[in-house]
């Protein structure tokens, strides 16, 4: 026990050196935490090309793979992907096809809009019909008008990430989430060449968004705007890198109930298994 200025008496508690090992030991975990999702994201980055398994639909993803050709259905694809599973609004591009009997862009930007609303209203192929609908058909228009006819014009040349998140941000019914998530595959898994990855930023999806809080990264209730900085200060020049990384563990263990956790690589730092 000692006395301040003002004769005040302060207590120090006889376990402080047990809290300082406690906050000492925390922080070790929390930078093995950074430590492990950033090697995960270096090895997913760093790897070959290979095909990626978009749906469950072989035919489906040999047409969003295909860059060189079909890459309007790689952009579609990511425009559908909206409040509802991932593999049904990948699968869209494909169903269109199959329907229309065609998927080259010089046919596709022939369908009128009330027929896209048609194959989407009969066949549900979206939550949200029309909306969705009329986000794809003007999609195609902007492909036409603003990209050649030639989606993969989006991403040309080595472009900043800025240009093309910013390029994705201006299709009808495209947010952040998406505009992001779609760079973020193009760097990440179809080893597109950008001049900088500073712009990609972690995608405010509900997995993410989960894992992160679990892990201490963000606080209760945060916003998606925590979210985002939150990466961008442990990994400034590529935020994105945590996206997939997180967003698998939210996927396969770290379940809103019924958590997996023993599974999780994370187990042995998650200070929600640690409390």
């Amino acid at each position: 026990m000692r006395k301040s200025s003002s004769d005040e008496i302060i207590r120090i508690p006889g376990d402080f050196y047990a809290l300082r090992c406690f906050a000492a030991n925390q922080r070790i975990h929390m930078e093995e935490i950074i430590r492990k999702l950033l090697d995960k994201g270096n090895e997913l980055l760093n790897q070959p090309y290979r095909k990626i398994e978009f749906t469950g639909v072989t035919e489906a993803n040999e047409l969003l793979n295909d860059l060189a050709n079909h890459s309007h259905a790689f952009v579609l694809a990511c425009i559908m992907d909206r409040q509802i599973k991932a593999e049904k609004a990948w699968l869209i591009p494909h169903e269109i096809r199959r329907l229309f009997g065609s998927f080259e862009f010089g046919k596709l930007k022939e369908l009128s809009r009330q027929k896209i609303r048609d194959y989407f209203r009969d066949n549900k192929l979206h939550r949200f019909i029309n909306q969705m609908a009329d986000n794809f058909y003007y999609a195609i228009q902007d492909i036409e008008q603003k990209y050649n006819g030639f989606a993969a014009n989006i991403w040309a040349n080595s472009p900043r990430s800025a240009t093309i998140v910013r390029r994705f941000l201006q299709f009808r019914g495209v947010g952040v989430k998406i505009a992001t998530m779609a760079a973020n595959i193009l760097a990440r898994d179809f080893k597109i060449p950008m001049a900088d990855k500073y712009c990609i930023d972690i995608s405010p999806d509900v997995q993410v968004k989960r894992v992160f809080l679990r892990l201490g990264l963000i606080s209760q209730n945060s916003t998606n705007e925590e979210l985002i900085y939150s990466a961008r200060e442990l990994n400034p020049d590529y935020p994105g890198i945590f996206d997939f990384s997180a967003w698998e563990i939210g996927r396969k263990w770290c379940r809103p109930t019924h958590a997996k956790c023993n599974d999780c690589y994370l187990r042995r730092h998650c200070p929600k298994i640690m409390i």
